[in-house]
């Protein structure tokens, strides 16, 4: 492989790993707040256990997510300076602002919560939780920004003089309609993630106090209503979430549709132009992508989630080709992964898509079982149990992470669509040897981050909810014990 070959999958193995880690922060940042609110509401101590419980394993996720975060933009100058040349006066702006604001909105207000329980009132240290979710809100619409622009640049002119796109629009980057259905899609999948997460932890921890509570020891008690309390609250989100995705997703596919249409074209297989076309349950092309050989297909459901209409035209992926190749000459993008003529690997994202929407499609449904098997006070049992646990934090995870290597696959070969191929965005002076130790480096060192994250949630989990604290470091009093050292109570 070329420095190029290695430069995508140096930034594919980086990106997708730091991306396992947004989507639980957004969402638990908001659980936790959610859960303290509950308490703050009813002084309840079962939501403040809980929003210290969850508060901890956000904490763990938040910290492992920044670091890996860094890595992301080291790129862009490393492996892609030439890319980071055309479109810096564009892409740096959100990013910028992201850094400046969001992530100081984060870190700050996430600062006062973590040392502020017992020394800020109850209602201030509550709204920091918030702040620090407004933050994650903050931090991905900017990012999700800068990434809008690169599939649908708009809001720039082009500098001939200095080879550049130069932004005209700040307003238009930021509020890009692929911006306005990307942001609430991603946003919902993150509160579904967090949700199956929180949902597959408490009915663990259910399971595992019942035969206590049966018996009537006071504490089995206590936590056994507890991880109830969380293992409903956590089910009805996932099912509202869950939800909420498929209507953004909806929506998103329409402008996907408008903007890419080679992206949905490879996402269904569909290689000639169809109105009433079908939506692809299976399809198998030959070997170089170009035709279809066999297929399995629901009739005119493609073009209603496209257009809107059961009758509506859908481009193919064929008329496509010709279409790109009259506007935009010969595709110079064309690498292993990218098979020329401006088409992405259609195996990849046809199979993506997918496997984005039947993980999804399954977690819903289990958090929807569940909420069932939990009704009238009823503890689910039997060795199905710690299977669902175990499957529910991880297929929104995972339906996430395909969701996203489906959209940047989707785009190939761009790097920013119309203006530049991910061929030309690669830096023409670093070598392969040199890119193929950063990514070999890098992915050792994920590789220990990997360990030491899940060695630290496990632990966390397996522990499950700390009885609460002193009372003096729970009753709100700002005054009290002033002079006491700050503790990480977590």
């Amino acid at each position: 492989m070329d420095a190029l070959d290695l430069a995508r999958w140096q930034f594919a193995i980086t990106t997708v790993y730091h991306f396992l880690f947004v989507p639980v922060s957004i969402g638990l940042s908001a659980i936790v707040a959610g859960y303290q609110t509950q308490w703050l509401r009813t002084r309840d101590e079962r939501w403040l256990r809980l929003s210290m419980f969850f508060g901890k394993l956000f904490l763990i996720n938040f910290a492992i997510g920044v670091v890996t975060g860094i890595v992301q933009e080291f790129q862009f100058g490393m492996n892609w300076s030439d890319y980071s040349r055309f479109v810096g006066d564009v892409f740096g702006a959100p990013l910028a602002v992201e850094g400046l604001l969001a992530f100081f909105l984060e870190s700050t207000f996430l600062g006062l919560w973590i040392f502020g329980r017992g020394r800020l009132s109850d209602r201030l240290h509550t709204a920091c939780i918030w702040a620090v979710h407004v933050g994650t809100l903050f931090s991905a619409y900017f990012i999700l920004a800068a990434n809008s622009f690169m599939q649908h640049p708009v809001g720039y002119t082009y500098n001939p003089t200095t080879g550049r796109a130069e932004m005209t629009d700040f307003a238009a980057v930021m509020f890009n309609k692929v911006q306005l259905v990307t942001f609430p899609h991603v946003l919902l999948s993150a509160y579904l993630t967090a949700a199956g997460l929180v949902l597959g932890v408490a009915l663990w921890h259910l399971v595992r106090t019942r035969a206590g509570s049966d018996l009537g020891l006071p504490e089995a008690v206590r936590d056994h209503a507890m991880y109830r309390a969380a293992v409903r609250s956590a089910a009805v989100m996932v099912i509202v979430a869950g939800i909420g995705v498929a209507i953004s997703g909806d929506f998103q596919g329409k402008v996907m549709t408008e903007v890419q249409p080679m992206k949905m074209a490879s996402a269904e297989a569909l290689y000639d132009t169809e109105s009433d076309a079908a939506f692809s349950v299976l399809t198998i092309g030959n070997l170089d992508g170009k035709e279809e050989v066999f297929s399995i297909k629901i009739p005119r459901l493609l073009s209603f989630l496209a257009t809107g209409s059961p009758s509506g035209e859908v481009q193919g992926i064929n008329q496509l080709r010709e279409e790109y190749r009259t506007t935009y000459g010969n595709d110079p993008g064309a690498t292993y992964y990218s098979p020329g003529d401006y088409t992405p690997m259609i195996p990849v994202t046809y199979w993506t898509f997918r496997i984005m929407i039947g993980l999804g499609m399954l977690g819903v449904a289990l958090g929807a079982w569940v909420l069932w098997a939990t009704r009238g006070g009823r503890t689910p049992s039997g060795r199905w149990v710690l299977p669902v646990a175990v499957a529910l934090p991880l297929l929104p995870l995972f339906a996430n992470s395909f969701g996203w290597i489906f959209t940047e696959i989707g785009r190939q070969p761009w790097a920013v669509f119309g203006l530049m191929t991910t061929a030309q965005a690669v830096s023409p002076t670093v070598g392969a040897w040199e890119v193929l130790i950063s990514m070999i480096t890098l992915t050792a060192v994920y590789g220990v981050l990997a360990v030491v994250e899940l060695r630290l949630l496990m632990t966390a989990i397996r522990n499950g909810a700390a009885p609460l604290p002193a009372a003096s470091d729970t009753d709100g009093d700002a005054g009290a014990d002033a002079d006491r050292p700050l503790a990480f109570a977590y």
